[in-house]
């Protein structure tokens, strides 16, 4: 990790996400997958080798393999018992750690996965060594305001109760953010975007049971070690319905989804043009007059 500070706790993160597997929630992925294929529908290009990145289940490889749009596709499972469930191509392995060799891949994929990595930008320079020159990096992860109201209920019941708050809700990636660590990391012509997802749920107990069974609990390596106190539990909840139940009285959870995209660079790819070496002036295809810095229209001075 290069001394980085480690924000999640990758063991608690795989023993979670195994125990999903036993009746996982996949609706969220489910729309995400279908996301990314429809947004590689408009690359007009098919692609040789892809790789699934971590993707907690096989939900986005089987849309690839489906698509007809990847010759062979190779799903990086995040443990025996997941890749166990993939009638395809899979091996084990961490995205922190990509058993990849430089340019083998055409494409990388990852869905709902990437935002528990500690170190994103060391990720995103290994995808980079492991696409092959014009290879595609497409990728959803959460970000933004993703779960907020449950963060926020959270903290201020613990606050309020026990008079101080430990972690409980990850940090998220911002939007703009994510854009920077792509140009860093390497890749060219990044597009990055998100789509603000609001599911309804009956009570807040509802959606903490599907965040289980999304293997996607509370893996901060900061996180109290003590469970959370049942009288702070309850005050959470009410917290929660008091702002932010709508008038039937279910409960609303924000997921921002962050979709990103960046190339492999490649001669062929456009690039800018220097400063100073366009052919036309903007003025003239304005049918505008230009006048020098600081002077005003219609005046001379």
């Amino acid at each position: 990790m290069n001394g980085l500070p480690i924000v999640f706790d990758r063991d608690l993160l795989a023993l979670r996400r195994q125990r999903a597997l036993a009746a996982p929630s996949d609706f969220l992925l489910a729309h995400v997958a279908a996301d990314l294929v429809e947004r590689l529908s408009a690359v007009r290009r098919d692609f040789a080798m892809a790789a699934d990145i971590g993707t907690p289940l096989p939900t986005l490889a089987a849309a690839l393999a489906a698509s007809g749009r990847v010759e062979r596709t190779l799903w990086l499972a995040p443990s025996a018992a997941a890749a166990a469930t993939y009638p395809g191509a899979s091996v084990v392995g961490d995205e922190e750690a990509l058993p990849f060799a430089d340019h083998s891949l055409d494409l990388a994929v990852s869905a709902l996965s990437l935002h528990f990595v500690n170190d994103l930008p060391g990720t995103f320079a290994q995808i980079r060594r492991a696409l092959r020159p014009d290879g595609l990096f497409l990728a959803a992860l959460l970000g933004g305001e993703t779960l907020r109201e449950l963060g926020e209920s959270l903290v201020a019941a613990e606050a309020e109760m026990a008079g101080g708050a430990s972690p409980r809700v990850a940090p998220f990636v911002e939007v703009r953010a994510a854009g920077a660590l792509l140009q860093r990391a390497g890749l060219a012509l990044p597009v990055v975007d998100q789509d603000r997802l609001t599911v309804r749920y009956a009570d807040p107990i509802a959606l903490m049971r599907d965040l289980r069974a999304m293997g996607a609990g509370n893996v901060l390596a900061e996180r109290s070690r003590t469970p959370l106190r049942r009288d702070v539990l309850a005050r959470a909840l009410a917290i929660y319905g008091d702002r932010f139940a709508d008038a039937d009285g279910r409960i609303r959870a924000t997921f921002d989804v962050i979709s990103l995209s960046g190339w492999a660079p490649h001669e062929s790819q456009q690039k800018p043009l220097r400063p100073g070496s366009a052919k036309a002036r903007l003025a003239d295809a304005l049918g505008t007059v230009e006048r020098p810095a600081g002077e005003k229209a219609g005046g001379s001075g």
